[in-house]
């Protein structure tokens, strides 16, 4: 038996290689493909993101889903590891209290979740109407 040639290939810690592409269905695609439990993680974060900004942009670029403001950027971004979903706030040293997990890049932070543990919704969606209140991240700058 062979492997459906529409099912997206997993890369490394279960990341699902989606064609970068701008939009929801994209980031649709990419949640469907998230091995596991991190597909209800995904989906939880897309409906977080959504609740707290209606009228987000939306794209995968380098199999990451990104969220950002329409003309000002992205700001958030997330990926699948081996033992979490890691999202990153690309300027999330701005936002009070910053994520708890540092980057190499100053201005990024990161929030791991792991199997088993809930998204903190309330300050989630704190972090994610910040983030999109400043300029974002702009791929190629």
């Amino acid at each position: 038996m062979s492997e459906d040639p529409r099912k997206p290939v997993l890369l490394t810690g279960g990341n699902p290689q989606i064609p970068k592409a701008d939009g929801d269905a994209p980031v649709q695609a990419y949640i469907a493909a998230m091995p596991g439990w991190k597909r209800a993680v995904g989906e939880r974060i897309d409906a977080l993101v959504v609740a707290a900004l209606p009228v987000v942009a939306k794209a995968v670029k380098w199999n990451t889903p990104l969220y950002g403001v329409p003309g000002q950027g992205f700001f958030l971004g997330f990926n699948c590891t081996t033992k979490y979903v890691k999202v990153a706030f690309f300027r999330g040293a701005a936002l009070d209290p910053e994520p708890p997990v540092g980057s190499k890049d100053p201005n990024t932070r990161y929030l791991h979740l792991f199997e088993g543990k809930p998204i903190d919704a309330a300050q989630f969606t704190a972090w994610v109407k910040q983030a999109a209140a400043i300029p974002g991240w702009v791929p190629g700058t």
